[in-house]
């Protein structure tokens, strides 16, 4: 089962979202979670030492994919991480890395945030790594907030998430059912902004600190794996 997290707007939380889904799935044990990191930011929320090289490695190189396993580090006895490494993504072996993630466990991707092509020009090789692995998860996941300017990102993009996660905040105007109808996609959980997260994942901390209300609200996501 691959899961991919996105957004369309940096600051959506999608790195805590998708850390916090592989942290519920791993909880039952039955299977194996691995938690692939496109954005690099994962080891700082996990609290582990950063390294120069990981999957951009790989992903410029002929390595068979067995490799890839000789790169991952154990979050708890049942989460591993495929870290991204600090080069850029290569799209050239996205085919054999989708042949890979899709062989066995669960796979939870946090692919941050999905540009237009017309903003891509920049990050293009990132990119179209991130789109590809969007459109070919078994479960392609939208995290975003009750934002205007979020959905109307969404709406103009080629991929539709199959689900939502919707971060919410007090304040905002428009509603869950505001958000299914203009994404056509339907709300899977709903997060609320909680101080706890953000201390735990500024301290490193969330493996340890795992936040209970943020995990039973995935419930719904994570018992569908």
């Amino acid at each position: 089962m691959l899961v991919t997290c996105w957004s369309t707007k940096g600051g959506s939380g999608t790195t805590v979202i998708a850390a916090l889904v592989s942290l519920h799935a791993a909880q039952d044990g039955e299977r194996p979670v691995l938690l692939v990191d496109l954005s690099g930011d994962l080891p700082a929320v996990f609290g582990c030492a950063e390294t120069s090289t990981g999957l951009d490695g790989w992903l410029r190189s002929d390595l068979a994919p067995c490799s890839l396993e000789r790169m991952l580090e154990e979050l708890t006895p049942n989460l591993s991480l495929l870290p991204r490494g600090r080069g850029p993504l290569s799209a050239r072996r996205a085919d054999d890395l989708v042949d890979w993630l899709s062989s066995d466990g669960i796979v939870v991707v946090d692919a941050g945030v999905l540009r237009a092509k017309d903003e891509s020009s920049d990050r293009g090789s990132d990119d179209e790594l991130r789109w590809r692995l969007a459109a070919e998860a078994d479960r392609s996941v939208l995290v975003t907030r009750a934002c205007y300017l979020a959905l109307r990102r969404t709406v103009s993009l080629p991929v539709r998430p199959s689900g939502v996660v919707l971060v919410a905040e007090s304040g905002r105007a428009l509603t869950r059912t505001d958000c299914e109808r203009a994404i056509g996609a339907p709300v899977l959980a709903t997060v609320a902004v909680d101080p706890d997260i953000a201390r735990a994942v500024d301290a490193g901390m969330l493996r340890t600190r795992v936040p209970k209300g943020a995990i039973k609200a995935l419930g719904r996501l994570t018992e569908e794996l």
